[in-house]
């Protein structure tokens, strides 16, 4: 049996609202107290883990992977600075006057047969592209102003245009486009673009569109030189 603490000798004052305290005899019989407590300390230990558990494994990897991609679009979009667009690289048409006294290239045209005609081997000559408009009043006009020994040669897309009856012209094609390649102006489609070329096969002047063959009697009086 044990005594009561609180009315034995040598042992401190306890408070009184402890009520009385009885301490046994035998230690082994506050086993079944100790137990109950090791179970309440190790409850409360495990709901404290279970409260800062940290995420399971696909959850950490999803939100890690969120967290990389706004990431990743914040650097993309984020304004810098210093940095301002450079200048378009691309290469600017050439002004007719740039293709004066030039040589005019050796290209090989067709015929209304399809047969291969050297455009230089036609000069001097008047060149009228006329891929994108027959224009055959032009035509006619150039054909009736040419001096004598003077080619007027018309050129063409894929095939030759029929050149304006009574007539002496030249009618060719350049299917592979080569001519308006050279020279960078777009066919339009309201005019024909002029090329004089003398007897060297130095262009003495480039017109992208022709409004009159008149305009330019000067120049073709010099061809025939």
């Amino acid at each position: 049996m044990g005594k009561a603490d609180a009315d034995g000798p040598g042992l401190p004052d306890l408070p009184p609202e402890w009520g009385r305290v009885v301490v046994p005899d035998d230690a082994s019989a506050l086993a079944d107290e100790a137990e109950q407590l090791r179970r309440e300390r190790r409850r409360r230990t495990a709901g404290h883990h279970r409260r800062w558990r940290p995420p399971a494994g696909p959850v950490l990897v999803l939100v890690i992977a969120v967290l990389t991609t706004i990431a990743g679009l914040a650097v993309v979009t984020w304004p810098r600075a210093g940095r301002s667009p450079g200048p378009a690289t691309s290469t600017p048409d050439p002004a007719p006057a740039q293709l004066t006294g030039r040589p005019l290239p050796a290209l090989d045209l067709v015929d209304v047969e399809q047969s291969p005609v050297a455009l230089r081997g036609l000069l001097p000559a008047v060149v009228l592209l006329v891929d994108g408009c027959a224009c055959p009043g032009a035509v006619a006009e150039a054909a009736a102003m040419a001096p004598a020994g003077v080619n007027v040669v018309t050129v063409a897309g894929v095939h030759p245009r029929a050149a304006p009856a009574g007539t002496r012209v030249r009618a060719l094609a350049d299917p592979a486009g080569g001519l308006r390649a050279f020279l960078h102006f777009p066919a339009s489609q309201g005019a024909v673009t002029a090329l004089l070329v003398d007897r060297s096969g130095r262009i003495t002047l480039v017109v992208p569109e022709l409004d009159s063959i008149a305009d330019h009697q000067a120049e073709l009086v010099r061809l025939a030189g």
